[in-house]
């Protein structure tokens, strides 16, 4: 497997335990559910944050976008899927953990030459 799919996998692993850690200890959802959510932050905030914000604007920026986009999206889809809770509080780690995670991610994509950020 290439460098880049390990980068995504880890990004998207990192999301899922910042997830766990929030919307399921604090609000109570199934762990299946935050795998969704995780999924499409993962996927939202590689083509947003990695592509597009963190090349022009640098690594705060796209850390700050990429944790604001995991908790608007896990918002979303709690609005459209009433099996889903999400509660403020919840939203707000779930944004700070995302966001630290993703400035040290951005870190080692920066570093790294043999993965496109």
């Amino acid at each position: 497997m290439s460098k880049t799919l390990w980068a995504l996998i880890f990004k998207m692993a990192m999301t899922f335990v910042a997830g766990l850690l929030t919307l399921t200890l604090i609000d109570g959802n199934a762990w299946w559910t935050v795998l969704i959510i995780t999924a499409v932050a993962t996927a939202l905030n590689y083509v947003v944050g990695d592509q597009l914000v963190l090349p022009a604007w640098g690594n705060v920026t796209a850390a700050i976008g990429d944790g604001l986009m995991a908790a608007i999206v896990a918002w979303v889809i709690a609005l459209a899927w009433p099996a889903v809770a999400v509660s403020w509080i919840s939203l707000l780690v779930f944004a700070i953990i995302v966001a630290v995670g993703e400035y040290f991610f951005h870190n080692y994509l920066l570093s790294s030459e043999e993965v496109a950020p």
